[in-house]
């Protein structure tokens, strides 16, 4: 069982029955982050429909990419694994996670008919279309090779994008890497991010993420996500707290719940005046990992990680948004979360 007393979090009893991480060690890489990393266009104006753009800004882009600029800005040392096609799009992406300081030495490079992803992403508060090209997509075409694993040696965390597990071959290899973390004590952090487009139906995507839970320590995911993982809200809960399992549901405008153990964390948002509804999720998780390993506290994890995605989606673009710390705390002192981050 991962747990550790943590007297600043929580007093009494209520400390012992909340389920933790511990880090045993200090590693080279904060974490080691799956998933798809792609170029991002943005109609321009800002608040311009595609259809009636006059131009288009650009910038990397993917769950993936994103989760990880969001811990690197967050003081993390990052690497991504994923793969790009070998063209001037997938040159820009690597360029622009170089840029961020995002180590790429993981990365692999396709050379056949496979494409780097594409992404259109109006940035308006309301009525914003986002259209994703992802026909035959380098990302799913990693391996797990010898670099992957020794990296994993030497990484805290791995965590794991669902859009990663779409196809057969990409699958088979990402389940490697997190039975090999997980019997490796890295972390694994598995964010179902659900898009119904990449999955034939709700039952391949059930037997798909069934397989993946059990090998992460940590489940994120929101209503829809965790009802399509397991029928029941209340059972998925359950079943987290008894194999030993984080369980962070996310709830959007209404914040999120974090089980843990026998009890379970609360805690709200931080209202600013939205621009576009995307970007929170991985800004959240990231951050939220990120303060989690400096803190151990999982109050001011959640209340990170509700900041950096207040921020995210306050401002343009997406990966570029992403906040520093600096930008957290200035926030966290002006702005008070509602509710109130309270464990029950």
């Amino acid at each position: 069982m991962l747990s550790i007393d943590l007297p600043f979090q929580v007093s009494g009893l209520m400390s012992e029955k909340i389920q933790n991480i511990i880090y045993k060690k200090t590693r080279k890489w904060s974490a080691l982050v799956v998933g798809r990393a792609g170029l991002d266009l943005y109609p321009q104006p800002s608040g311009s429909k595609t259809k009636l753009a006059k131009s288009f800004a650009s910038d990397v882009g993917g769950s993936g990419g994103n989760i990880a600029i969001a811990m690197k800005k967050a003081g993390g040392n990052i690497a991504l694994i994923s793969a790009l096609s070998d063209d001037p799009v997938g040159f820009f992406v690597k360029n622009r996670l170089i840029e961020e300081g995002i180590e790429i030495n993981l990365m692999q490079t396709t050379h056949g008919n496979e494409r780097t992803s594409l992404a259109i992403a109006e940035e308006r508060p309301t009525d914003c279309e986002v259209v994703i090209y992802r026909n035959n997509p380098a990302d799913l075409q990693i391996v797990f090779n010898k670099n992957i694993e020794l990296a994993i040696l030497n990484s805290s965390n791995l965590v794991v994008t669902g859009t990663s597990l779409i196809d057969d071959q990409s699958r088979e290899q990402v389940l490697k890497m997190m039975d090999f973390a997980k019997k490796n004590e890295c972390k694994v952090w598995l964010d179902l991010d659900y898009r119904h487009w990449n999955w034939p139906d709700k039952n391949t995507t059930r037997s798909v993420y069934q397989k993946a839970e059990k090998l992460a320590h940590v489940i994120v995911g929101n209503e829809e996500e965790f009802n399509i993982l397991n029928n029941e809200l209340a059972n998925q809960i359950n079943q987290c707290i008894s194999n030993n399992q984080i369980m962070i549901l996310k709830k959007g405008k209404n914040g999120c719940t974090l089980f843990s153990g026998d009890c379970y964390l609360t805690s709200g948002i931080y209202k600013l005046k939205v621009l576009k509804p995307y970007g929170s999720g991985d800004a959240f998780l990231g951050n939220l990992i990120m303060n989690y390993m400096t803190h151990g506290d999982w109050k001011k994890a959640t209340e990170a990680g509700s900041a950096a995605a207040a921020i995210v989606v306050s401002k343009p673009g997406c990966a570029s948004a992403m906040p520093s710390n600096k930008e957290i705390k200035l926030l966290q002192d002006s702005v008070s979360i509602e509710p109130k981050t309270e464990w029950s």
